[in-house]
């Protein structure tokens, strides 16, 4: 199968999805009782007022995104900058990884709402207990993966470049840095979105601004619609994320891995399953 035709039938798959969604919503509405869940009309007409500016929020969508983004990136290059040092340190040294072994576990277990609710109590409302609360939710997913990626840096090679006497710098930059590449996706991607259910919950709790904050807005004014919107205005944005930013990033960066950069054609993959056997001689060949 061609790569165009392999993409058009994912596409298709995926608009068949959320129009099979959008279905069950629409069906079930009126089953439930009046006002409990909007329906998808009313839902649209108001994303369409608040992607206009037509608002009674005190912050447009724009506004609030906008800050919510600032926050989320802030607290995610904290989480980094903490991680992928503890990461590289509990990969290299064995000490370290039994020391902070546990400390990780605990970080992966704790539930965002336990660090809003706190970083709330901490730092009251404004930015810092929103990007606190960022940090605080990402950083053991950075640190797990990283850790996980030095530890499967191919030994093979490792004792192949000392051999050969590469020089440290080449070895890292050719050797542990594309090793560690899928490791450092994969703790961008459960980092990003355990941070981002974090925010929420740190606008929600202890924030005057951002998208967290005016769900909590349309929820005082028993608006069911605005709270649904502005739910499927985060999913749109997650999905957009993932497709434009991870999708295409993750295509240009292990563009070198030909599972990821392009589909195995069917013939190409069955000749390489299949072995070839030689072909007898017939007897007439033999004796020619």
């Amino acid at each position: 199968m061609t790569r165009g035709g392999l993409t058009g039938r994912t596409g298709v798959t995926r608009a068949l999805f959320w129009a099979a969604l959008v279905a069950v919503w629409w069906v079930a509405v009126p089953l439930l009782p009046t006002g409990l869940v909007p329906g998808p009309a009313e839902v649209a007409v108001f994303m369409w007022d608040e992607l206009r500016g037509d608002t009674l929020a005190p912050f447009t969508v724009y506004e609030s995104f906008a800050l919510s983004f600032e926050r989320l990136f802030t607290g995610l290059a904290i989480a980094f900058a903490v991680g992928v040092p503890v990461g590289l340190l509990m990969g290299l040294v064995k000490p370290a990884e039994h020391f902070l072994h546990d400390f990780t576990v605990v970080g992966l277990a704790m539930p965002s709402l336990v660090w809003a609710l706190v970083t709330g109590m901490w730092f009251g409302l404004g930015d810092l207990a929103p990007v606190t609360t960022v940090a605080l939710a990402a950083v053991a997913f950075v640190v797990i993966n990283v850790a996980e990626g030095v530890r499967n840096v191919p030994r093979e090679l490792l004792d192949m470049a000392a051999a050969y006497g590469v020089l440290r710098g080449r070895v890292i930059r050719h050797v542990v840095f594309p090793s560690l590449m899928p490791f450092f996706f994969a703790a961008l991607r459960y980092g990003l979105a355990n941070a981002w259910k974090g925010l929420v919950l740190a606008e929600v709790w202890a924030s005057t601004s951002g998208a967290g904050w005016v769900i909590k807005y349309w929820y005082d004014a028993h608006r069911a619609q605005g709270i649904v919107g502005y739910a499927l205005f985060f999913v749109i944005v997650a999905v957009f994320i993932e497709r434009a930013i991870f999708g295409r990033l993750s295509a240009r960066v292990f563009r070198w891995r030909p599972e990821i950069g392009r589909p195995v054609p069917e013939t190409a993959a069955a000749e390489s399953v299949v072995p070839k056997s030689p072909v007898p001689e017939t007897s007439a060949e033999r004796s020619g």
